[in-house]
């Protein structure tokens, strides 16, 4: 009795996670390229909040300088959040356009929420109608903005954009790559059925007065993360405003993958802790059926040679489908977004997906974890 509700239960997990890689798959074909309605062409300010970003912030900044967007309609403010190297001097001393200006967050503005209090100052002082947000590590095609806009019609709260780490000559990097874009794509599709639930704060654009709604990043302040898809849903919550994704190469944003296994882990460490602070009760349900779905494995694995042997069998099932069906999303998103095939790194990213997801969702509950020099609590 007790086996056959084992079999039946892992089969029923290994069920719902085939019908949620489905919808995804489902949500990507919905994605179109998207056209501006709007009467003229608003006011945009771009925001980058940067910390310690001495050896990247020059490249980001030539691409942002580069941006085919009308000067006079577009504002840049990078925000330094209390750099310890050389960032702010670089920057200053090598702008050249004057819609580009540099401030530096107050000591006393809420001591916390590192990322999010830089945003929101920088949004504080800046003056746009459309505000995009993207990191100091980033680097942008010259029509980023001008995509990124062309997604608005007069409806649209929200947009989301494309992220990418760069091509690399190393293994680390490259499992990351498939991994990340595993991910953004997840991300697109569940925007593509209208369910929002993840994206990247290095590429958002959102309209201010939709910010101001929702009273920005209020009630998120104690959370070190979040200030991209707490943000996005709750302006879904409202369901006044579209939510889209800017399913376009030109709208990509290019970063480096981590250099190292401990950046990693802290990184998608950070990510995870804020899966508990959902408004969405039901949300933070099927996230934990997922979760249950990959502590299937090992599990099913366990059981399978001590208790009940055909346990394998759902094991062997649960793995295939999971393969076959992620592959058919990376395979769909990376021809069509990257102009590429990266399979061969997905078949070996696979064998490390399991543990990952398992260890990151665990640590990332205690919240405690190292970012850009910091040692946070979520």
């Amino acid at each position: 009795m007790i086996e056959t509700i084992l079999f039946l239960l892992f089969l029923a997990l290994s069920i719902y996670y085939l019908i949620f890689l489905l919808s995804i798959l489902t949500g990507l074909t919905k994605l179109r390229s998207n056209f501006s309605s709007l009467k003229s062409r608003p006011l945009v300010s771009i925001i980058i909040p940067f910390r310690n970003e001495a050896e990247n912030i020059l490249e980001n900044l030539r691409s942002i300088e580069a941006q085919d967007y009308e000067s006079d309609l577009l504002e840049v403010v990078y925000v330094n959040d209390d750099s310890e190297d050389e960032s702010e001097k670089v920057l200053r001393s090598s702008i050249k356009k004057n819609n580009i200006k540099v401030i530096s967050v107050p000591e006393n503005f809420s001591p916390k929420a590192h990322k999010k209090k830089s945003i929101r100052f920088g949004i504080d002082n800046s003056s746009g109608e459309i505000i995009v947000t993207t990191d100091a590590d980033c680097v942008h095609n010259s029509n980023w903005i001008s995509k990124m806009v062309s997604c608005f019609s007069e409806h649209t709260g929200f947009v989301s954009g494309p992220v990418v780490f760069n091509k690399s000559k190393s293994l680390f990097k490259k499992l990351q790559r498939v991994e990340f874009a595993g991910l953004v794509l997840t991300g697109a599709g569940l925007i593509g059925i209208n369910k929002p639930t993840i994206c990247n704060g290095a590429n958002l654009a959102y309209r201010r007065s939709v910010f101001n709604e929702v009273d920005g990043f209020k009630d998120q302040f104690n959370l070190s993360s979040g200030d991209d898809e707490l943000l996005m849903q709750k302006i879904f919550k409202l369901k006044k405003y579209d939510i889209k994704f800017c399913y376009d190469r030109d709208a990509i944003v290019y970063t480096e993958a981590n250099s190292d296994l401990k950046n990693f882990y802290n990184q998608r460490k950070r990510w995870a802790s804020k899966g508990l602070f959902y408004s969405d009760k039901l949300l933070i349900l099927k996230l934990i059926l997922i979760f249950l779905f990959y502590l299937s494995f090992p599990v099913q694995f366990i059981l399978a040679f001590t208790v009940y042997s055909k346990l394998l069998l759902t094991f062997a099932l649960s793995f295939l489908l999971k393969i076959i069906f992620e592959y058919l999303i990376i395979k769909k998103g990376a021809k069509e977004l990257l102009g590429e095939d990266i399979k061969e790194q997905f078949f070996l990213a696979q064998l490390l997906h399991i543990p990952y997801i398992l260890i990151t969702s665990v640590s990332g509950l205690f919240g405690d974890f190292n970012w850009k020099g910091r040692q946070l609590k979520r």
